[in-house]
């Protein structure tokens, strides 16, 4: 394997497989452009099921009880607001915050165990919506030496070391920043990746204006804006492109697809 791919999906409701349509197309322009997709390894990172049944099975009981109506909107609500909030690290991280840390942890450690079978490469981050706000959070964990982060004897790979690529879309990491008197971004890219690598590593940061989810990172501060390359695209069919549905229509769409496949050719 020459290239490691984790990619982590947004807030809502969402399927193992949320991956395939991303992976499909990326993988097809990989192979237009002269290159061979079956070098790259592809690691998902499903997290939606922490918390999925705690959200459904109050949904269910407060119908029960009360009648609601907007059943399928509460749905929507619930299952997004939901995830936000439970994924916290205040004083102290919720339970669902850790747990979902350790699924990250889990995955990351069978990508390089299995997939790349103990041999480091550069890793891009996929990050899609609140993903991007959990991986970003996770390597800020493991950079500081949280317990919530890689664990310490890992190897630099699994430290996310080789960490070569964020590519981040419909992001919600300025909606956690405004908790904080000073925000910082991760250190970027990994400390323990080769110089020949740590040349092509780029923060790209894709943003649909009609997404009100997605929003551009480099306002944030200063810092932000001279780390993160922001591009602003427009996502979505007839149906989807002119309002908030965008959100969800990155996954398959050549305006997103295209520019992440020229991006991972670099590495290959």
């Amino acid at each position: 394997m020459e290239l490691a791919v984790v990619v982590l999906h947004g807030l809502g409701s969402q399927e193992r497989g949320f991956e395939k349509e991303l992976k499909d197309a990326v993988s097809a322009r990989l192979t237009r452009l002269g290159k061979d997709p079956a070098v790259v390894a592809w690691q998902p990172i499903y997290w939606a099921d922490v918390l999925e049944q705690k959200e459904l099975g109050y949904l269910r009981r407060a119908d029960a009880d009360h009648e609601l109506r907007w059943m399928r909107a509460r749905t929507l609500v619930v299952r997004g607001l939901g995830d936000a909030a439970a994924y916290q690290f205040v004083r102290e991280p919720t339970a669902a915050y850790a747990e979902i840390h350790d699924r990250i942890r889990a995955r990351i450690g069978e990508l390089y165990a299995d997939a790349l079978g103990g041999e480091p490469v550069p890793m891009v981050v996929l990050a899609h919506s609140l993903g991007s706000h959990i991986i970003s959070s996770y390597i800020w964990d493991t950079q500081e030496g949280h317990a919530t982060g890689a664990a310490p004897d890992g190897a630099p790979f699994e430290r996310m070391g080789w960490l070569a690529g964020m590519v981040t879309f419909g992001s919600t990491i300025p909606l956690f920043t405004f908790a904080h008197d000073e925000v910082k971004p991760i250190a970027f890219p990994g400390a323990d990746l080769p110089a020949r690598y740590a040349r092509l590593a780029r923060w790209l940061n894709y943003f649909d204006p009609d997404d009100v989810l997605g929003y551009p990172l480099g306002p944030i501060n200063e810092a932000y804006a001279k780390l993160v390359h922001d591009e602003e695209i427009n996502v979505g069919n007839l149906v989807e492109s002119w309002n908030p549905l965008s959100h969800d229509a990155y996954w398959d769409d050549r305006d997103f697809t295209r520019p992440v496949a020229e991006y991972l050719a670099t590495f290959l």
